[in-house]
């Protein structure tokens, strides 16, 4: 039979940041690496990736980094994260 299941734990989230300073913090706070070189005039369209326990995982600006009970790091999408996610602070 299929039943419906709610997460229990809250995550801590913040949005992967297109300010170059703001960025820049992120990249170095999670561990995020930017594919190939990137002129300043196309960061906005530059690849990332964040270290996660399965691997590495693509990241582009906008997207969440959600922080797991156990400290572990994803990304989530824009819009899915709105989707389901609400803010409880």
């Amino acid at each position: 039979m299929l039943h419906e299941y709610r997460k229990k734990e809250p995550i801590k989230a913040e949005q992967f940041n297109s300010c170059f300073k703001a960025q820049t913090e992120q990249r170095i706070k999670y561990g995020i690496k930017m594919l190939g070189p990137v002129t300043s005039f196309e960061r906005k369209k530059a690849s990332f990736v964040l270290p996660t326990k399965e691997g590495l995982m693509t990241i582009n600006i906008g997207d969440w980094i959600a922080t797991g009970i156990d400290g572990e790091h994803w990304a989530i999408a824009d819009d899915i994260f709105r989707r389901t996610y609400e803010r409880c602070d």
